[in-house]
């Protein structure tokens, strides 16, 4: 057997999760449809999926909630630029139907941006969409970027899907405070992670997803939402991953499981909110 990583860097991950999205698209009742899916996954990110073995509903929930969360943006609340940072191989603007105006810009590693390009290359984008090759651990570049964004918009919301996990808490602070810098930057939506989901995370597929030290799952602050206060974002809420995929009917918990669950809830009220709180998006607004 081999002791090469399964997933062997950031751009993998994005495969994977495109996989995630191609099963959901191919189900008669699916929540949304992706027709790049596939493709974009290809067989090493169904091979990553078969392996791995991580149930795939919720990257589907998240998929789903942030859908609804970024057109409620745009066409309630006036959002006129989305500015999508490690944005993998997300098909938004080839797939909502969003106003034509809006500028979407997408933020990733060269390789990845190099191939969504090539593979995206004949599907049309509803809004007008633009790519920056960069690497946002260069604070120097992504606060330039930052701020050339902020000064052509009216209001940006900064969408960082599945990319704060991997980041140290310092390097999410940096982040955070830089976000804040540009005015414009009026929104964040952001997916984040409990203390106890990294454990179990850790505890059942370590072997599989964590052998590359760069891959490690890192972040899930104990102080929650109130961790992004010092850096001037503060939470207008968040939707729970578990609520949302009783929602959508996307994950049924083992009777047993949902007895000795429920019961525990009942009894211990603080045990209902953690869980609420295991996996959540998270909406954070401009102090």
């Amino acid at each position: 057997m081999s002791d090469a990583p399964l997933i062997r860097n950031v751009s993998d991950t994005a495969l994977w999760v495109a996989l995630y999205r191609a099963l959901e698209s191919e189900r008669p009742d699916a929540l949304f449809r992706d027709p790049y899916a596939r493709e974009l996954a290809g067989e090493r990110g169904a091979e990553i999926e078969k392996q791995v073995g991580i149930p795939g509903w919720p990257m589907v929930v998240r998929t789903q909630v942030l859908d609804e969360l970024i057109q409620d943006a745009v066409e309630q609340d006036g959002f006129d630029t989305v500015l999508n940072l490690a944005c993998g191989l997300d098909t938004r603007p080839y797939r909502l139907a969003l106003p034509a105006g809006l500028r979407w810009v997408e933020v990733d590693l060269p390789e990845i941006i190099e191939y969504k390009a090539s593979r995206l290359k004949n599907a049309h984008a509803f809004c007008r969409l633009e790519r920056h090759a960069l690497n946002l651990a260069d604070a120097e570049a992504r606060c330039a970027l930052f701020s050339k964004v902020g000064a052509a918009a009216n209001r940006v919301l900064v969408v960082t899907e599945g990319l704060l996990i991997y980041l140290e808490a310092e390097a999410v602070s940096a982040l955070a405070a830089d976000l804040h810098q540009p005015v414009a930057f009026q929104r964040w939506l952001t997916d984040i992670a409990s203390p106890q989901l990294l454990k179990m995370l850790a505890r059942r597929y370590g072997p599989n997803l964590l052998k590359n030290e760069n891959l490690q799952f890192k972040f899930a602050p104990p102080e929650f939402l109130e961790f992004f206060r010092p850096s001037g974002w503060t939470a207008s809420g968040f939707r729970s991953i578990a609520d949302e995929a009783r929602r959508f009917k996307r994950f049924e918990v083992p009777l047993p499981v949902k007895l000795v669950g429920g019961l525990t809830a009942l009894l211990v009220p603080r045990a209902r909110e953690t869980m609420r709180r295991f996996s959540v998006i998270a909406q954070l607004e401009r102090a």
